[in-house]
């Protein structure tokens, strides 16, 4: 989602500081009818001397519900506007009927409208203190107890957490410090292990290179040629103004730094298109033919060609992700998707706890190496917020690998989707399984069906729906 996922860190022109996920604002999928809510919560549900409140916004959608025994489905917000989730997460409004249930989606604070201190949220660290999984999780606990209690025949009602991405993150992790709150959790495409030393760090970019090796002969070759082609024509000032006209940007390249930034930007767009390299039109990031990457791969065919000749085919390429529809003047390199995602928030979160180690090293992947560098980052994060993160406290308050104990939750990943590298990708007990989805990108189990969707998005959603009704009426019978 982020991402990020999460969503959803990158690594930052300098290799330090991640970016959030942006997402194309627009959304093509068609949802119910859905009520708009808001709900007082604590600022701090961990101490008691900030006694102020805020409103938590959260959707309600009932047209389905079986008052009385019907489940509540549970959407744990990430880092953006609760409506595009809303607007972006089909399978629950397509299963809903099924399932005789209630939809909810919750947004997360510090994020849409849900922002604790009003305009002042995001102004320094003080302000900031308060957005932490821990104080979201709260939210939604509170939430879900709330509507067990104000509406009529939910108070039996078994609740399912879902998410996707730094969403997913959060159901599992909801279901993990709440049993007695959520039955279960579907947690799609979300990387808990991609902290500390879980996994190695260039696992991730080894699988967005593999997604383009695997489109189009030549491929992954020619973008990862393409680094030093830019940074030969970048060592003169005509050879800054070529990449500037060459790439139609709508800001010249000045500086070796500005063509640190295009880089990143390329690079960005590359695990972008990993990450929704979906079967059909799309338009999660941007407005998108189906299997982007093998569209783009037909601009890159021939690695050897001459630096000029082999960065116009890389303009193509990303040309088709940023303009498909033909409606772009120019290419912004400051950003890689319509905003509609909260990137002071994720920045800031990034900088405290979600600390999610990534590397490049040039060979296993097609980009420039760059090894993980924590006091890097941890000296970025301490000139923005003056805050400091710490790496290992995630592994400290949700377990890392060690979450054997815990019950009911659906880790789903997609083979396509780079996060999976920080995913759980196969089964811990009986009741902590993992739905892998070999043609898969970022949640697409979680998207709309849809007739050009793989057979192995299809059995995946069956397995969910499944495990969730065997979570359903195990609660039923506990009552």
């Amino acid at each position: 989602m982020l991402r990020l996922l999460l969503l959803l860190p990158l690594l930052s022109a300098a290799g330090t500081l991640p970016t959030p996920l942006r997402r194309h604002r627009s959304a093509s999928l068609l949802v119910g009818p859905y009520l708009t809510r808001y709900l007082s919560q604590q600022i701090d549900h961990f101490g008691f001397d900030e006694n102020r409140t805020f409103q938590q916004r959260y959707l309600v959608a009932d047209q389905y519900w079986k008052k009385g025994s019907g489940p509540i489905l549970f959407y744990t917000g990430n880092e953006g506007d609760i409506e595009w989730f809303c607007n972006n997460t089909g399978f629950m409004w397509d299963v809903a009927e099924e399932l005789n249930a209630m939809l909810v989606f919750a947004e997360h604070r510090y994020y849409g409208e849900s922002l604790p201190f009003g305009n002042e949220s995001f102004s320094d660290s003080k302000h900031l203190n308060y957005l932490t999984s821990e104080q979201a999780l709260a939210d939604f606990a509170v939430l879900v107890e709330y509507l067990k209690t104000t509406i009529a025949g939910a108070q039996h009602s078994p609740v399912i957490a879902i998410g996707g991405s730094y969403g997913g993150m959060l159901a599992a992790w909801f279901r993990m410090k709440y049993p007695h709150v959520v039955v279960g959790a579907l947690a799609a495409s979300a990387p808990i292990w991609q902290f500390g030393d879980l996994v190695p760090c260039g696992t991730f970019f080894s699988i967005v290179t593999n997604d383009f090796r695997k489109s189009g002969t030549g491929c992954s070759e020619s973008i990862r040629n393409s680094w030093n082609a830019i940074n030969h024509l970048s060592s003169t000032d005509a050879g800054l103004q070529w990449l500037s006209n060459a790439f139609h940007l709508c800001s010249p390249l000045k500086t070796l730094q500005d063509a640190a930034v295009l880089k990143n930007w390329l690079s960005e767009t590359w695990v972008n298109l990993a990450m929704v390299d979906y079967p059909y039109k799309a338009d999660f990031l941007q407005p998108l033919p189906a299997w982007p990457i093998q569209e783009v791969c037909k601009f890159l065919k021939d690695p050897s060609l001459s630096d000029k000749l082999l960065l116009q085919n890389v303009f193509q390429a990303v040309n088709l992700y940023y303009n498909y529809t033909g409606e772009v003047s120019c290419l912004d390199v400051s950003q890689t998707a319509t905003k509609s995602l909260g990137e002071m928030g994720w920045y800031y979160q990034a900088c405290t706890e979600m600390v999610m180690p990534l590397c490049t090293d040039g060979v296993h992947d097609m980009f420039e190496p760059q090894k993980w560098d924590f006091d890097a980052l941890s000296e970025e994060c301490y000139r923005m917020w003056g805050v400091r993160p710490r790496l290992s406290w995630i592994l400290s308050m949700y377990g890392g690998k060690n979450i054997s104990s815990h019950s009911n939750i659906i880790f789903s990943n997609g083979g396509l989707d780079p996060w999976s590298a920080g995913g759980v990708t196969q089964n811990i007990t009986n009741s902590l399984v993992a739905v892998v989805i070999p043609d898969g990108a970022h949640h697409l189990d979680l998207r709309s069906r849809n007739p050009l969707d793989p057979k192995s998005v299809q059995q995946a959603r069956a397995m969910e729906i499944c495990l969730m009704k065997e979570w359903i009426e195990k609660a039923r019978h506990s009552h």
